[in-house]
């Protein structure tokens, strides 16, 4: 087991941190502590070779730049809330608009945005990195002074596991996730479209126009959004307005559990995803337009990855029978996911 912190890059006259992380199998993991993100995740195909499975950037100045949230922790509140508002205990509060009329993933500033305190850690089960951050009262709008923690672990047994916890000093509003974009051929193949996708969910939570939901929990039956068996990526993908950009409710019940499986047919890769949040946004990178010029100067177009995002639902401030994504003070938020790596 390995960890080796590289150079610091300077943002904003304060060090931005990395460290490579390496297990006793040979995995390879990069962590930074701008927007506690993971940079590159190097798994090997059935033929034993390596290969990084999610998009990024070289050096620190590509996250500075035009950036879909590439590897980085989401948060105060993942995903999409309606109109960049919601009334908590009687009180309005009102967020940033920065995704059309709606306020998308923490806002101008998120968590993605600010530099998170960094630990790497050794224990006997791998090695990793805890980060932390406090969110003061009133940041892009929420309330109540948040601590947070993500520690990402490198397990030696072939999975990343991604742990968060937070305590607040007043009731706010938290949902937090991680917002790495996967491409399982290692960027063998420039989209995703053959990738075998199956997720365990009976039902989603359809959108409108703003991709904000419409309030209904709809049955996944007979629809382009049922994978409980697996299904290419691309073989209904054109029947959804602008492809896949969508909650999941989840079967797990809030335990840790598998709810998604994806396998890339030529390297033989397989990523498994356990959680014990209710819901999994998966988007099939839609918003890629082919602008932004990723590693080793490759450009990202439409549909290069996919994000399965384990979260709580969007606008879940604004829909009371959504599970609560309310945190109060004396409570501890607790959340998992596990991406675990095998071939086939």
């Amino acid at each position: 087991m390995v960890i080796d912190e590289k150079k610091p890059e300077d943002y904003q006259g304060r060090p931005v941190r990395f460290f490579q992380l390496e297990n006793d199998e040979g995995l390879k993991a990069s962590l930074m502590s701008y927007g506690a993100t993971l940079v590159s995740l190097y798994v090997p195909d059935r033929q034993g070779r390596i290969g990084d499975v999610v998009l990024g950037f070289d050096s620190l100045s590509g996250y500075l730049g035009p950036n879909p949230y590439m590897g980085a922790t989401i948060g105060r509140y993942a995903n999409r809330i309606a109109g960049g508002r919601f009334v908590l205990d009687g009180r309005e509060y009102q967020l940033a608009k920065n995704d059309g009329p709606n306020h998308l993933h923490g806002g101008i500033r998120g968590f993605d945005k600010v530099i998170w305190q960094a630990e790497p850690f050794t224990q006997p089960s791998g090695v990793g990195v805890r980060f932390s951050y406090l969110s003061p009262d009133g940041e892009e709008g929420y309330p109540g002074n948040l601590s947070c923690q993500v520690t990402y672990l490198l397990a030696n047994n072939s999975q990343l596991e991604i742990s968060y916890q937070a305590t607040v000093d007043r009731p706010t509003h938290l949902n937090l996730t991680n917002h790495s974009y996967f491409n399982l051929s290692a960027g063998a193949r420039n989209n995703i479209l053959d990738h075998e996708l199956q997720i365990l969910a009976s039902a989603f939570t359809p959108v409108d126009k703003t991709l904000i939901p419409t309030g209904e929990i709809k049955s996944v039956a007979g629809t382009p959004f049922d994978f409980r068996q697996p299904v290419r990526i691309g073989e209904r993908i054109n029947q959804v307005d602008g492809g896949y950009d969508h909650n999941f409710v989840l079967d797990n019940k809030g335990e840790l559990a598998l709810v998604a499986r994806v396998f890339e047919p030529d390297s033989g890769r397989q990523l498994d995803l356990l959680t014990t949040e209710p819901g999994l946004q998966f988007y099939s990178g839609n918003f890629l337009d082919g602008t932004i010029i990723g590693k080793s100067g490759k450009t990202y177009g439409p549909r290069s990855a996919f994000s399965l995002e384990s979260q709580h639902f969007p606008d879940s401030p604004n829909q009371p029978h959504f599970p609560s994504t309310v945190l109060r003070p004396g409570q501890v938020f607790r959340s998992k996911t596990i991406f675990r790596f095998s071939t086939r």
